[in-house]
């Protein structure tokens, strides 16, 4: 069966950010691969050498890959949240918190009619996220 993983894209900061992520979700990076460290990079236009051409990080079975745009070509993250949920409120707001620092807020962290708790924010990497913890409607 074929496995769906979100693919974030970032402007110079994915090893910051996936080094972060491998620590808030409690993950292990997989893969972490410099465009210099490719086949291709003695194609790359100046300044891309140190951007990630490619990172992996894995937390139980949630996958999530990522990388760095190109110099200039990178677009603000929208259209999209990460959904991410945990069998009891305390781990959910663990996370949240974490995922809290230096972002913004935009559904503080609460009980709702469908978890025992529930939050959203944009973390300081701008990777909008949705924590639920222990779902009520299972």
């Amino acid at each position: 069966m074929p496995q769906l993983a979100p693919y974030l894209s970032f402007d110079g900061n994915c090893a910051e950010a996936m080094r972060f992520y491998e620590r808030v979700l409690n993950g292990k990076l997989e893969a972490m691969m410099k465009n210099s460290d490719t086949p291709a990079a003695d194609q790359l236009p100046p300044g891309n050498e140190d951007r990630i051409m490619h990172a992996m990080l894995t937390a139980g079975e949630l996958v999530l890959m990522a990388g760095d745009a190109p110099v200039g070509q990178h677009s603000p993250m929208q259209g999209f949240t990460l959904a991410i949920t945990y069998p009891t409120a305390a781990e959910a707001r663990a996370v949240f918190d974490a995922l809290s620092e230096g972002g913004r807020v935009t559904m503080p962290f609460e009980k709702t009619f469908w978890a025992e708790g529930f939050g959203m924010v944009r973390d300081r990497f701008g990777t909008p996220w949705a924590v639920n913890g222990h779902n009520l409607m299972r």
